[in-house]
């Protein structure tokens, strides 16, 4: 049974991505959170698998309480609620560490998949989406400093990979691109989180960008 925790001020959401999420047998709804102090106490308590995660409330903020719960020593998984009115908070929070985000309209089907994903460790939600946020939000390497950000130790393969997954392909589409086997890209992609201390496919996107491997723009 995947456990969820669901953040945010407004009670008709909680209850309608509640109502949503425990249509599905393998998902459970352990608690719900008002604020931010509420998802960081509740979080500590009830120890769910994966946090739906409001980034406007008020007092502490969805932003602030991502920081202080991915602090923690076995923190879950977070994924961020947005309308899209502030998306430098949505790729502040990614870039502390939340595994992607998803709207507040979202379908049932979607709800569960971001959820199964967050787990599973295939934690970007809506891939192009989030590669026009981090286009507009994170600071690249300057222009004659390629890969200068980027820190030593990975093989040419593992840039490779790093590469694809910052365009926002998933494991099975570069597993194509490259012609080895799915189990092979996870491998690299395991491989590249561990060398570069980064929690999952998001930050890997963001470093891909920030290194200088994708420019703004690029195919």
């Amino acid at each position: 049974m995947i456990t969820v925790l669901v953040a945010d001020d407004e009670a008709l959401v909680r209850e309608g991505l509640r109502a949503i999420a425990e249509l599905e047998g393998d998902i459970e709804v352990v608690a719900e959170a008002s604020n931010g102090d509420e998802a960081v106490a509740r979080t500590r308590t009830h120890k769910p698998d994966v946090v739906l995660m409001d980034i406007r409330m008020p007092g502490v903020d969805g932003l602030e309480a991502t920081r202080r719960i991915l602090c923690e020593q076995t923190p879950p998984k977070i994924i961020i609620l947005t309308t899209f009115d502030h998306n430098e908070y949505v790729y502040e929070a990614m870039k502390a560490g939340a595994s992607g985000f998803l709207l507040k309209d979202v379908r049932r089907g979607q709800l569960a998949a971001a959820i199964r994903d967050a787990v599973a460790g295939e934690t970007l939600v809506a891939p192009t989406i989030v590669r026009r946020l981090i286009e507009d939000f994170c600071r690249p390497a300057r222009a004659g400093a390629e890969l200068s950000a980027l820190p030593t130790g990975l093989t040419a393969r593992e840039i490779e990979v790093l590469t694809l997954v910052g365009r926002g392909l998933s494991n099975r589409e570069i597993s194509d691109q490259l012609f080895v086997a799915e189990t092979t890209v996870k491998t690299h992609v395991a491989r590249i989180l561990g060398k570069l201390g980064l929690r999952d496919r998001a930050q890997a996107v963001i470093a891909a960008y920030e290194s200088g491997l994708i420019r703004p723009g690029a195919d």
